[in-house]
């Protein structure tokens, strides 16, 4: 959807975003101040928390990691407020045209019997003020501005791109009736849209917000999907129904509870010789110990509560506890980001 945001609104985005550029050149001088505290690989504490307080203590005297902890805090604490702030200066010219796209051939149903999960409460996502309900038209804020217009713009790569290229994992070409868990603005359901054209689309999420822009997208579009609101931990639709169950960085935002519901109601859920294709950020296991702890200050300041068990948790025997086989758990084309599990539902 075509729109011109004010030049107030679009400046504060472009602010954040660029502030967040600004602060990578502090983490080399952040590791430097490390490295000459005395640790590394060889000094740094197995434990993940005893590491922690290694490294706090060790930066206790560090410019650069009170300049990058209070620069990443703002950003942290104002994206959501400003990208909202932003959409209200232009909601009267936008208003219309959303709501006239809640129209269309794509649907949203609740999942039968579905009570929105205990977790899906536990902190905002991304810090963004009020969480993803928390705005009338949240979804098109997450999606169309904070997404587009502050992640999208310092993001290494096209970070729409890579949601398409995560798909040349599966074997097939086939698939009738593919089931997105997580489907949150739409983003990756486009990619899906276009990768299978001749596809019926379902999908879920718990934030109804985001389930609407979803439902935007595609009325825009002429798209026709059938959105479920409630979480993938139990569906209540019919088993054998579906050829995919696929998520796109999603495991990350939900307890190992859940990511274990999950992967049980996808095969549940999987014809038998269908697939699951889950990817998520970069398992710990992957990473050294000053990656892990990289990974777990991002997590902290960026709001991610269930980050850690996520990441910590051996995917692929998951996976294979859920009755998957063909497993695989490896990060995409050599790399480490983005992770994914491919799994196979026996014929």
């Amino acid at each position: 959807m075509e729109f011109q945001l004010k030049q107030r609104g679009r400046a504060s985005l472009h602010f954040l975003s660029d502030l967040a550029v600004s602060t990578s050149r502090f983490k080399s001088r952040i590791d430097a101040d490390i490295k000459a505290a005395g640790l590394d690989e060889s000094t740094m504490a197995d434990d993940l928390d005893d590491r922690l307080r290694q490294v706090d203590a060790a930066l206790a005297e560090s410019p650069a990691a009170a300049a990058l902890a209070a620069l990443t805090e703002y950003s942290g604490v104002n994206h959501g407020r400003v990208a909202a702030a932003a959409f209200d200066e232009v909601r009267s010219e936008l208003e219309p045209r959303l709501k006239a796209l809640m129209q269309g051939p794509t649907t949203i149903e609740p999942i039968p019997g579905e009570r929105r999960p205990s977790y899906a409460d536990a902190a905002w996502i991304h810090r963004t003020t009020g969480g993803w309900d928390g705005h009338e038209y949240q979804g098109f804020i997450h999606g169309e501005l904070i997404h587009r217009e502050y992640v999208a713009r310092n993001y290494p790569g096209d970070i729409f791109a890579q949601r398409r290229q995560i798909l040349s994992v599966l074997p097939r070409r086939d698939y009738q009736r593919i089931f997105e868990v997580g489907t949150s603005s739409g983003h990756y359901t486009l990619q899906i849209a276009a990768e299978f054209p001749q596809a019926e689309i379902w999908g879920c999420d718990p934030s109804l917000r985001m389930l609407e822009q979803a439902q935007r997208v595609a009325n825009e579009r002429g798209l026709r999907w059938r959105l479920f609101h409630g979480s993938a931990d139990r569906t209540g639709l019919d088993a054998d129904c579906v050829d995919l169950v696929t998520s796109y960085i999603v495991l990350h935002e939900i307890p190992r509870e859940a990511i274990h519901a999950q992967l049980r109601e996808a095969y549940r859920l999987l014809r038998p010789g269908g697939d699951i294709l889950f990817s998520d950020v970069t398992r710990y296991a992957a990473l050294n110990k000053a990656g892990v702890r990289w990974a777990e200050y991002n997590a902290v300041h960026g709001g991610e509560p269930f980050w850690r068990e996520s990441a910590s948790l051996d995917l692929a025997t998951a996976a294979r506890d859920a009755g998957f086989t063909q497993v695989r758990s490896e990060g995409f084309g050599g790399g480490i980001y983005p992770w994914f599990v491919y799994g196979h539902k026996p014929a």
